[in-house]
């Protein structure tokens, strides 16, 4: 749809700061909002966005791309879209959806939409952080042998391929099952579970909507960690803000030693998403659905091509939760070996697993009644507050973990849902940095030995398969973490509970 264009003064009297954390896109900002937008962000991330939107507005859409803002009101003219469309604090363009938006639709709205890119192409990339009773100091003398350990036990890289035994018949049960398959296949302890997002398992799930190709694309990749920002880290508790929080989640002291893995699901994943992509462009055009961007193919929920979607994207999140089962195992054999000690005399027990890139149903509250809504959530983690039936019972008076995993060299933090995040954000909060420069751009203006040496000199101990990959995924190439999780405190739609600083990192 065709939008005259408007200076970036003009762009920006549609944009209204309501407290210092929360700003709000009226209507009108976009063509057909049915809904505002909410951005969380502070002073210094707001000028990032008004960097992207004043190039915007000075060179037009060039290449396609959009800014994060328009991106996020093009989202509230969605059909079926309810409440508000959210961008948070680790907010940046995106396919369809910005990465960090956040956007519920009506299930009784038989207008409502399901969108591929509100979850985008790696379905259920998440974290996972699994604790350990190892101190730091007993981990240094050993950091660069079990940083290799690590790198040796998991495959990394493009075109990895996994060493956990795969036939088409374990795919398709996993695919089905998800964690359920890798407990029992041995891969994962039955208390793993517990700890889980959606017990690790989503029960939509239907194999049979899945294509050959994606299937062919992820049989060999089970258990591997990819490319890109994916990562598996030893990190050390460098400050804990809520004792009695981190305590149940078995976080006892400054010093503890913990393995945060980011992955999820692979080939399979990109390839479910790129399949309802090209059926959801002719399901547009049968049912004379329109959008303000191309990018924001969807269908109608109850149509046959929404359907087919949830169920196959259902699959390519069992795919995610196996794979990060599979590469707990892997992480607990290298542990195991480096300390001579089995996995159980280590502690490293499962604290939580989190999904980035997610759409599920879910019921909460808009404009005072309760309503059941498919919540899109790309780039963001869901975060509920205490007492939400959803959570495990060791979190109900803590609420729900959240990992916001940093960048290669920087923190990560643990946060915890609140009451408020339910009432602003469907109970969702950021989910790591964001980035601040592109990939293209991170390779031109960084060296790769410099960032080594800065990592180093941290020390930091690393292994990754692909140099490149280094400048890419550098800190320089990512918002500032602690802004982005101070804003959402601050905002109160998470709170602060631990802070975690990288001793070795393994990339692809």
């Amino acid at each position: 749809m065709k939008e005259k264009a408007r200076t970036f003064k003009e762009e920006t009297d549609y944009i209204s700061k309501e407290t210092d954390e929360k700003y709000r896109i009226n209507e009108g900002f976009v063509p057909n909002m049915k809904v505002p937008g909410y951005f969380y962000v502070n002073e210094s991330l707001r000028s990032l966005l008004d960097e992207e939107l004043q190039a915007y507005c000075e060179r037009g859409n060039v290449g396609g791309f959009l800014p994060a803002v328009k991106q996020l009101a093009n989202v509230a003219a969605l059909p079926g879209v309810v409440g508000k469309s959210i961008a948070l604090p680790d907010v940046h363009s995106g396919y369809g959806f910005a990465i960090g938006n956040v956007a519920a639709m009506d299930m009784n709205d038989p207008s409502s939409v399901v969108s591929p890119g509100g979850v985008g192409f790696d379905i259920n990339c998440g974290v996972r952080l699994i604790r350990t009773n190892l101190t730091e100091d007993q981990v240094r003398p050993l950091q660069e042998d079990l940083a290799q350990a690590l790198f040796d036990h998991i495959p990394v890289g493009v075109g990895s391929q996994g060493i956990i035994p795969t036939t088409a018949k374990d795919l398709e049960e996993a695919l089905e099952m998800g964690m359920d398959w890798s407990i029992r296949e041995g891969y994962s302890w039955v208390e793993d579970k517990e700890h889980c997002e959606e017990y690790g398992r989503m029960l939509n799930a239907d194999p049979s909507k899945v294509s050959k190709r994606a299937k062919k694309r992820g049989l060999p990749q089970m258990g591997t960690l990819g490319a890109g920002n994916h990562y598996c880290e030893i990190q050390v508790v460098e400050e804990i803000f809520d004792v009695p929080a981190a305590s149940r989640m078995g976080i006892s002291k400054v010093g503890q030693v913990c393995i945060m893995i980011h992955s999820g699901s692979r080939g399979l994943g990109h390839q479910v998403a790129t399949d309802s992509l090209t059926a959801m462009e002719k399901a547009m055009s049968r049912d004379g659905i329109e959008t303000n961007d191309r990018q924001l193919a969807c269908a109608r929920i109850d149509s046959e091509e929404g359907q087919n979607y949830l169920a196959a994207m259902a699959c390519a999140a069992n795919y995610a939760w196996v794979n990060r089962c599979s590469m707990t195992f892997l992480a607990r054999q290298a542990f195991a070996k480096t300390f001579k000690k089995n996995p159980d005399e280590l502690d490293m027990h499962l604290v939580y697993d989190v999904s980035h890139n997610i759409a599920k149903i879910e019921e909460h509250l808009v404009d005072g009644e309760m309503k059941q809504l498919l919540v899109h959530r790309k780039g963001s983690t869901r975060a509920f507050p205490p007492h939400h039936p959803l959570i495990p019972v060791d979190y109900q008076f803590t609420g729900q973990p959240v990992l916001i995993g940093g960048t290669m060299g920087t923190c990560s933090y643990v946060l915890t849902g609140t009451k408020k995040g339910m009432e602003e954000t469907f109970g969702s909060t950021c989910h790591g940095a964001g980035r601040a420069r592109s990939r293209a751009n991170a390779r031109n203006k960084l060296e790769y030995q410099e960032v080594l040496n800065n990592l180093k000199a941290k020390g930091i101990s690393i292994r990754v398969a692909s140099p490149k990959l280094v400048m890419e995924e550098a800190p320089e190439s990512y918002k500032d973490v602690t802004q982005v999780v101070d804003t959402c405190h601050a905002a109160g739609i998470s709170k602060k509970c631990v802070r975690l600083r990288p001793l070795a990192v393994v990339k692809g």
